[in-house]
This record gives C-alpha cells, structure tokens and sequence, in this order.
C-alpha cells in the first residue's frame, strides 16, 4: 500500500486529521514556519543574482528533521498548510527542504 505523508501546521490539526484519514496517512506538523531570511545581514546574495538565504528558524532543527526523515519513507507528500499567505509561505519553504514539486498535486488544503 501506498503510504502518504500531510503535512500541516499545527499539531492539534495533525492530531484531527489523522483520525480521519487512517493509516495509510502519516500527518505531521510544521508548527507554523520553517525557514526565513537572516535577521543580521541583509538576507541574499548580491554576487550570485540576489538569491535569497534562506535559514532554518532556530528551535525548528528536530521538526525539519522529522519531517525530511518522514518525507523519505512516504511515497507522497501532500502539502496541507493553511490557505492564506503565510500559508502558501510554509508549504513553499516545505517544498524545497523536502524536495517535491511545487506542483498543485502536492498542495491541498482542507
């Protein structure tokens, strides 16, 4: 059987959404964002086109593990962060540290 990660922002909504989707679904939290541009410098890079650099939020290392760790065993990942721009933020952020399409077929929204 196929197995199939969501991911989520809130932990209570993982806890509610995996009673209803049973077990072929592991859902789990991002607890809200992941990632974002240094506080300290000006956050790109002026030599490379002003690619953005982006970093880990601090306390977030476990939770992005977890979920890369996780991402690797599913055989989909669904991308189910809120539908608002912060939002879209989150999943776009999740996309990239876990390396699937950001396609709509891996975001949904409940």
């Amino acid at each position: 059987m196929e197995k199939t990660l969501v991911v989520v922002e809130s932990p209570a909504k993982a806890r509610t959404i995996a009673r209803y989707l049973g077990k072929d679904y592991h859902v789990l939290a991002s607890v809200g964002h992941i990632r974002d541009l240094p506080a300290s410098t000006i956050g790109v890079d002026i030599n490379n086109g002003f690619k953005p650099m982006y970093l880990t939020l601090p306390g977030k290392d476990k939770v992005v593990r977890e979920l890369k760790d996780a991402s690797l065993k599913a055989d989909r990942v669904l991308l189910a962060t809120d539908p608002d721009r912060e939002g879209a933020a989150i999943a776009w952020h999740l996309a990239q540290l876990l390396k699937v399409a950001t396609q709509g077929l891996n975001r949904i929204v409940f």
